[in-house]
Parts: structure tokens; sequence; C-alpha cells
């Protein structure tokens, strides 16, 4: 298990230092429950995960629901929100398609995901409250996986 970071626990480069936390949120195309089935939530949690290592992003906390995603993420300053969602969402779907290709009868054109979201920086005071928040989500929406 990774280290958790504490206040003062900083990056470090050569040029700068600190550290950049985002609390981002996105859901299906159409709203469909598509991680309803604990095997698609599992196979979808893997898959976002790999899309992180892949750029260096760390995933401090991660929450798949029926049809939305929430996850607290650490990224280089060189990242933006945007890239990081973009990197995510299209990652994450490319992977999912691969895995389960019968997800291309809902979306034949391999589009997962809905053009929006949601992205918060995140401070090391806010940083637990956040991370329960994403941890409660199934309470929070009453969700029950099959």
């Amino acid at each position: 298990m990774k280290p958790q970071l504490t206040i003062n626990q900083y990056q470090r480069t050569v040029h700068s230092v600190g550290v950049m936390m985002l609390h981002l949120e996105w859901c299906t195309k159409y709203r469909y429950k598509m991680f309803r089935k604990t095997k698609y939530k599992n196979l979808l949690t893997a898959c976002i995960r790999r899309s992180a290592s892949r750029h260096n992003i760390k995933i401090i906390e991660l929450d798949v629901q029926p049809e939305h995603i929430h996850c607290v993420v650490e990224v280089n300053f060189t990242m933006s929100a945007l890239k990081t969602l973009q990197i995510l969402k299209g990652g994450s779907s490319k992977l999912f398609f691969e895995f389960n290709e019968k997800a291309r009868l809902r979306y034949p054109k391999g589009h997962l995901w809905s053009r929006g979201k949601f992205a918060s920086s995140v401070g090391f005071v806010q940083l637990d409250v956040v991370k329960e928040y994403v941890k409660n989500q199934s309470t929070h929406h009453n969700t029950k996986f099959i």
C-alpha cells in the first residue's frame, strides 16, 4: 500500500515544490448503469488504475458507482485537470471496450463516457473530508451491486 500524504509532504523537483490533488467526477453516456454488476465495476476500476499508472497519476481514492465515477488523484504541476480527465476517461474507456466487447452493443461508437465532468482542487486540510465523501458514495446513493 502506498504511503498517504500528510501535511508538508510535497513533491520536490529541481525548480518546484508542491503537490496538486484533484477531486474528479464523470458519468456514463446517457447515464446508463453500466457498472451494476460487480465484475464490470471491478473491470472498470482496474482500467482506471492502469490508465492512471501509465501517466504517473496517483489515485488516492476511487469509487465506481453504476453510472458515475468519483476519484481523488495526485498529479504533476505540468498536468491540468482537463488533461487528467482526458487520460482517465479516454484510457479507461479504451481498455474497458478491449476487455468487455459486449459493451459495444450498448455503445456501438465506443463512447462510454458523457462529455460532462467535474473537477475541484483539494488541499491537505480538505483531503480527509473528500476521501470520506468518495468512500461513502455507495451509502449516499444506496447502491447495491449484483
